[in-house]
C-alpha cells in the first residue's frame, strides 16, 4: 500500500526559548483528509493542539501562497479557535517554508484570522541551540466581549477558591469561556485544581474553558492560567484564544489598550496584547521550531 507523507513540525509558541511556552504540532497538507484521521494524528502527537494547514490554491507554490485553511485538534476534539497553534503555524510558514507575503490569512471555523510578521522584530532569525527562533508575529483574532456572571460554586470548590478571594467573574459572549478574577496574584500561581471535580462541575456546562487571572505585578499587567479538562487538557500552558476575553476585560479595568501578559503555567509564556479596530484583538509573540520530520499515513 502506498503511503502519503506529511511534513511535520513541533513548535514552542509564545516564547523565545526552546521547551518553554506552549508546544504545538504543525502539519502541512497537500490534500484533504477526513476528520477521523486528523483526530488520530492529534492523539498520536499528544500535544495540547495539532494544527493542519493547507494552501487554498494547491497549485501555487507554498512560498507564493498567502491564503490557507487551518484546523486545530486537541488529542480528544476539534476546537473552533487556537492561538498558540496559529502562531506556531505562521512561524513555520514565514520562517521555515519562506512564505513571501508579509501578511497571511487563515480560513478557520472562527472566520478569517490574520498573521503578519513584524519587520523590526526583537528576535531576527536568531539561532538558539540549533532551534529556529522566528521574528515577531502579530495575530489578529475576533474580540470576545466580557459580561458579568456569577461564579459557579462547584467550580470555585474544584479550584480551591472561596468567594472572598474573588474580584469578579465574567464570561465571553462569543467564545463562552469563564473568567474568574482573583484578588491575589500569588494565589493564581499556586492553584492546584482538583481536575476530577472540575470535570464533573455542572457549573461549567455553559462554558468552554476556565481562565483564572489576577494583576501581574511589576513585570506584567496581568497573569492568568487556563484549565480545560473537558477537551482533554487539564491545564493549557499558554492560551492565545483565552486572551481574546482577557484583553478587553483588563483593557477596560486598567484603562489602556496595550498590555503585557504572562500565562503562569509550569512552562510559562509571554504575550503582548492590544485592542484593535473592528472588534479585534492583536496577540504578539514569538515561537521556536524545535523538531521537524514527516508523518506517514
Amino acid at each position: 500500500m502506498k503511503m502519503n507523507t506529511i511534513p511535520l513540525y513541533q513548535v514552542d509558541a509564545f516564547t523565545r526559548e526552546p521547551f518553554k511556552g506552549n508546544p504545538a504540532a504543525v502539519c502541512l497538507l497537500t490534500q484533504s483528509y477526513d476528520a477521523a484521521l486528523l483526530q488520530a494524528i492529534a492523539a498520536e502527537m499528544n500535544l495540547s493542539e495539532t494544527a493542519f494547514v493547507m494552501r487554498l490554491d494547491v497549485t501555487m507554490p507554498w512560498k507564493a501562497a498567502s491564503m490557507f485553511s487551518l484546523r486545530w485538534f486537541t488529542p480528544a476534539v476539534e476546537v473552533r479557535l487556537c492561538g498558540h497553534a496559529t502562531l506556531a503555524t505562521a512561524a513555520v510558514l514565514f520562517n521555515v517554508i519562506g512564505v513571501e507575503a508579509s501578511t497571511i490569512t487563515f480560513q478557520t471555523r472562527s472566520g478569517d484570522l490574520l498573521a503578519r510578521r513584524v519587520d523590526d522584530a526583537i528576535v531576527d532569525n536568531a539561532i538558539v541551540d540549533d532551534a529556529i527562533v522566528d521574528d515577531t508575529i502579530v495575530l489578529g483574532f475576533p474580540l470576545d466581549p466580557p459580561q458579568r456572571c456569577d461564579p459557579p460554586a462547584d467550580v470555585l470548590e474544584a479550584i480551591g477558591v472561596l468567594p472572598p478571594d474573588i474580584v469578579t467573574a465574567v464570561s465571553g459572549t462569543r467564545g463562552h469561556k469563564l473568567l474568574i478574577h482573583l484578588k491575589d496574584t500569588a494565589q493564581v500561581r499556586a492553584l492546584t485544581p482538583d481536575f476530577t471535580a472540575l470535570l464533573a462541575a455542572k457549573g461549567m456546562d455553559p462554558y468552554r474553558g476556565l481562565s483564572v487571572t489576577a494583576a501581574g505585578g511589576p513585570d506584567y499587567d496581568f497573569i492568568s492560567r487556563f484549565f480545560a479538562p473537558w477537551v482533554g487538557i487539564n491545564e493549557d500552558p499558554v492560551t492565545g484564544s483565552a486572551h481574546t476575553l482577557l484583553t478587553p476585560y483588563w483593557a477596560e479595568l486598567l484603562g489602556k489598550p496595550e498590555l503585557r501578559a504572562y500565562q503562569a503555567s509550569a512552562r510559562g509564556g509571554e504575550l503582548r496584547v492590544r485592542l484593535a479596530q473592528n472588534d479585534r484583538v492583536e496577540l504578539t509573540g514569538n515561537a521556536v521550531v524545535v523538531m521537524r520530520g514527516e508523518l506517514r499515513v
